[in-house]
């Protein structure tokens, strides 16, 4: 069919424009075979694989979900580990704090008492060492009191005078 003809069929002339019955008739068999191809093997495949990275974004993003819910908790968790490691640690510092206290209590008393051991036992020894000296004393002071009092008066006193 020519562009004469098919001027004679649809009654109005288009030029260029008016189709060639043959060419309209391949053209959409061929349109038919090439949308059979792509519908029945080719966009299966395409869909397939969108669907494949859709649940593996999906999936990814869910399992992305539950890692950072893991994480939360486990940062939860972890945090009140740490307030109950410091809460521990405050506890044994005052639980020290109250032993050292103890401790430099009980040496302060020890030290006191050693203290008045040795002060009591330093006043005994002067006590004696007092006694000692004045029974010497005593007994030299007679002798001396004579011999002062003999030069005083120029002659023997007391037990001297015999």
């Amino acid at each position: 069919m020519t562009l004469a003809q098919n001027s004679q069929i649809f009654n109005m002339d288009l030029g260029p424009l008016n189709p060639v019955w043959a060419e309209l008739i391949i053209g959409f068999v061929i349109f038919g075979i090439t949308f059979l191809i792509l519908a029945k093997g080719i966009l299966p495949k395409i869909n397939r694989t969108l669907t494949e990275r859709e649940d593996a974004i999906e999936g990814g993003t869910e399992r992305a979900d539950d890692l950072r819910g893991e994480a939360t908790a486990i940062r939860e968790q972890y945090e009140a580990e740490l307030a109950e490691a410091r809460h521990d640690a405050a506890r044994i510092r005052a639980q020290a704090t109250e032993e050292g206290a103890a401790a430099i209590a009980a040496s302060r008393a020890e030290g006191l008492r050693e203290r008045e051991t040795i002060l009591a036992a330093g006043a005994e020894k002067i006590a004696a060492e007092r006694a000692a000296a004045e029974r010497e004393l005593n007994a030299d002071v007679d002798a001396w009191a004579h011999a002062l009092a003999g030069r005083i008066v120029g002659e023997p006193v007391g037990a001297d005078r015999g």
